[in-house]
């Protein structure tokens, strides 16, 4: 099921290669894909919805690595793990929420940068980074939550 882009700056056009999920970036919004994201994800009615809980940059063993990147990529790694348990992956992810630890220009960098390791060539979801002071982990630098289309409606 695959998923259509627009990250053309000042573009008020999409094109559906899917009916399920499209990706938007209107005229008038400044073209976000060096930062990783799309502005607007549409999701058509009776989609099968899939919530995916934060996940942070913990490994198998409960450790974290020392690095914000590495934490990112983790993360990252985690939520595939998550997607493909619950019948979807990271292209048919709509919507990230991002909590970032000390976030700054830098931080953001690895983060589109990780994203775009992760999405590669497909659209980039929707996206919100919310700074905060701390996580639930001592050391837990970063925490990711996804809104995502199942393989196919009704598959989970």
């Amino acid at each position: 099921m695959p998923v259509s882009s627009s990250n053309t700056p000042n573009t008020d056009i999409t094109r559906p290669a899917s009916r399920q999920l499209t990706m938007l970036n209107p005229l008038g919004l400044y073209d976000p894909s060096a930062n990783g994201y799309s502005h607007v994800a549409m999701i058509a009615p009776g989609a099968g919805l899939v919530c995916v809980a934060g996940q942070g940059g913990e490994r198998a063993d409960g450790s974290l690595p020392d690095s914000f990147e590495g934490q990112v990529r983790q993360a990252l790694d985690n939520l595939r793990v998550a997607l493909a348990a619950a019948g979807s992956q990271v292209r048919l992810v709509a919507k990230l929420t991002v909590l970032v630890v000390d976030h700054s220009e830098a931080r953001l960098r690895v983060l589109a940068a990780e994203v775009e390791r992760a999405w590669g060539d497909a659209p980039k979801p929707a996206c919100t980074l919310i700074p905060v002071p701390r996580l639930a982990l001592d050391g837990m630098l970063f925490e990711v939550e996804a809104l995502a289309l199942a393989e196919a409606p009704g598959a989970v």
